[in-house]
């Protein structure tokens, strides 16, 4: 079989990017008329409005995605938020305020909980700990005015060096999210939300606080989130100074995963309550053993902008605590540590150059205790892991964008980067400092042919440094399966893992199909990843984690990220159907090694999130689908019978909104009542017998009611 050599696409990628450079100087472009945002939807310096925001992306020479998530009908899970994104696959464990896993070019798909792979920002700065670990659970996206992500090698900060880029939740400030709110629905879900601020010519401020339960589909699967987030600000003349506040505390008990028998007999049981079907040998009992998660964080920013569009500083700090218990069926996981972090960024113009400086630090200092699980009450045992963890990461990025003629924009980002990953264990004396220095460097090309069309391609290298959850081992012993009737005894040891690498080429481009009323908007990106020492983080044959390495033949991610929406005509006074539809296609493979060619397990080869709403006056309603086509391998050996199986999801919703206050939905899901895997454990091989999914939710209803102030 003829290989691709790993450099054909980047030179092929650099050899386009030459000859569009070329071309510039033998064509004669008309001008386009520059990009203006005036009036509210500027927002403000540090909280960008959504013509802001948009204008900004379209200086990306790569796949990006603006999300405003206000306009969703409901914003109780992250996958509400972002289900018609493509490039972005949000995997729900159990449907609840869980932590599903979010995947982009499938970075830190592997990771168990997930936990990496992607720069989560709140208000500009990271939300992520130093080591680059993060808990999805803490995002709330209900407070947040927009979502601005920027896949792979397209991400703008300094610290985001990794193949799945950056995600920017960024908070609602002064009075435009005044609102009282409340929904519920099936399984005992339950939300509500109260928000008000305040704003004058210079101050402004906002006050949220959200709670959300909910008792869940699945058997011991309950959850329970509150968030209060505040800001304050102070505006002045070419000045901005922002102060941030967030407290969060998250508990969900996990349900665990089932074999596919388990699942197809009674998709909502769990092991330990008398399933009708031949369990796995030496099956674990859930409710003995209660597997949660219980996460607590306080989290403190400050943001400072000053200067003008032509020149301009912001200086950011933030420090946050967190709290986390994360507990499988045999072992428990305690982390309590503090993270400390400051950016600064230098911008401006200077004729045909746009450039950018920053600098960013982060550090974490964090215990992390290991403890066994009692096999008849779920209470902590033996205590054989006690680490003391110091992550440091030292960020530079040099930046610079040549608008070389009218339409025609040369890209350029050089990042440096020394992240520092110490650990020490008390107990046992062993330690292992481990430091990586590396250039994640970037260079593109855009072309913007019309004011409303932009087409680009680059050539990138991104550079991942493994977290706390891959360096330490913590594992139950010899055995894969214990044995139920006895307690499991506790191992653990400190990996040495290398860097994980990626050489991307992407060509794409997005804007609208035509003119007119109806004129249908589209985005499009195709990219090709050769991928060098892979992490991968591996379950055992009973569902709990094994470990992580880094695989030695090499990968590559390659796929297409396709969005299109728009509005068609429909019958009715100003009525129209309004339609969005999202397509992810994941072509994973190993390159070479111990499962060369074989499909790498984690991510669904197609995923098409759509939907058609018929919209009249305040009325919105339509019906929508989550389609998986194709089956997903759950294990790198692709072993018969052991895929996630293809699956559509039907909807419908209906949204009506009174007036400038009131406004209500009905939101229902699975309304054929499917059975089906809405995730799973990956493993290097595994067998039928294994329980390895998690059954989504049945047929569910949810209904809101929201008083906008």
């Amino acid at each position: 079989m003829t290989r691709t050599p790993p450099l054909k696409p980047l030179a092929l990628a650099a050899a386009l990017l030459a000859a569009g450079i070329a071309s510039v100087h033998a064509q004669d472009v008309g001008r386009l008329a520059p990009i203006t945002v005036t009036g509210d939807d500027a927002g403000t310096p540090l909280q960008a409005g959504v013509a802001t925001e948009q204008a900004r992306l379209q200086q990306v020479a790569g796949g990006t995605n603006l999300i405003q998530p206000q306009k969703e009908v409901r914003l109780a899970t992250l996958n509400d938020a972002l289900n018609y994104q493509p490039g972005i696959v949000v995997q729900e464990f159990f449907g609840g305020l869980d932590q599903p896993r979010l995947n982009i070019r499938g970075s830190g798909i592997q990771s168990n909980p997930v936990n990496r792979g992607v720069l989560l920002l709140q208000d500009g700065l990271p939300l992520n700990e130093a080591d680059g670990s993060f808990v999805i659970g803490f995002l709330e996206p209900r407070n947040a005015r927009l979502i601005s992500a920027r896949r792979g090698a397209n991400a703008l900060s300094a610290g985001a060096t990794t193949l799945g880029g950056e995600m920017d939740f960024q908070s609602m400030i002064g009075t435009e999210g005044d609102v009282l709110r409340v929904e519920g629905g099936s399984f005992g879900r339950f939300g509500a939300q109260a928000a008000k601020g305040f704003e004058s010519d210079k101050v402004d401020g906002r006050l949220s606080l959200t709670h959300d339960h909910y008792d869940g589909y699945r058997h011991h699967s309950g959850s329970d989130r509150t968030s209060v987030q505040g800001n304050i600000g102070f505006q002045g003349d070419g000045f901005e100074n922002r102060t941030y506040l967030s407290y969060v505390d998250l508990d969900v008990t996990i349900p665990f995963v089932v074999t596919r028998e388990q699942m197809e007999y009674d998709p909502r049981e769990v092991n330990g309550e008398g399933v009708k079907v031949n369990p796995p040998f030496n099956q674990i009992d859930v409710y003995k053993r209660n597997p949660h998660r219980k996460s607590r964080q306080f989290r403190a920013a400050n943001r400072t902008y000053w200067g003008t569009e032509a020149f301009n500083n912001t200086f950011g700090v933030y420090a946050q605590n967190i709290d986390d218990t994360f507990q499988d069926p045999l072992t428990s996981t305690v982390t309590d540590g503090m993270t400390y972090g400051a950016q600064w960024q230098l911008a401006g113009k200077y004729q045909a150059f746009d450039y950018r400086l920053a600098l960013d630090w982060a550090r974490s200092d964090m215990d992390r205790d290991l403890y066994t699980v009692n096999k008849d009450t779920g209470a902590r045992k033996t205590h054989y892991g006690n680490y003391d963890l110091q992550a440091e990461n030292r960020n530079a990025l040099a930046s610079l964008a040549w608008h070389v003629q009218p339409g025609w924009t040369v890209v350029g980002d050089l990042k440096f980067t020394q992240a520092i990953r110490d650990a020490r264990d008390r107990l046992s004396g062993q330690s292992l400092d481990q430091d990586w220095d590396y250039v994640s460097p970037k260079l593109g090309l855009i072309w913007r042919p019309a004011d409303d069309q932009r087409l680009y391609v680059n050539v990138s290298r991104s550079n991942e440094a493994p977290t706390y959850w891959e360096i330490i081992n913590g594992g139950t012993g010899p055995m894969s399966l214990p044995n139920p009737m006895v307690d499991a005894m506790g191992t653990t040891g400190l990996s040495t893992l290398k860097l994980q690498r990626a050489d991307t080429v992407e060509i794409g481009g997005d804007g609208l199909l035509g003119s007119g009323r109806y004129a249908p908007r589209w985005s499009l990106s195709l990219y090709h990843s050769d991928v060098k020492d892979e992490l991968m983080s591996v379950s055992n044959a009973n569902g709990t984690a094994a470990g992580t390495y880094n695989y030695q033949g090499g990968t590559r991610h390659q796929g297409i990220e396709l969005g299109l929406s728009g509005s068609l005509w429909a019958p009715g006074e100003g009525a129209a159907f309004d339609y969005r539809v999202a397509y992810t296609f994941s072509d994973f493979r190993f390159k070479g090694g111990e499962f060369a060619g074989k499909r790498i397990a984690g991510v669904p080869r197609h995923l098409i999130n759509a939907e058609v709403l018929y919209r009249m006056g305040g009325l919105r309603i339509g019906p929508n689908v989550r389609w998986m086509p194709t089956d997903t391998e759950t294990n790198h050996a692709n072993t018969p019978d052991t895929q996630q199986d293809a699956y559509a999801i039907l909807g419908f919703k209906v949204d009506y909104r009174h007036g400038k206050h009131w406004s209500a939905y009905l939101q229902a899901d699975n309304l054929t009542n499917e059975t089906y895997a809405s995730a799973f454990v990956i493993r290097n091989a595994g067998t039928t017998a294994m329980p390895t999914f998690l059954p989504g939710n049945g047929r569910s209803i949810t209904a809101g009611l929201a008083y906008q102030f």
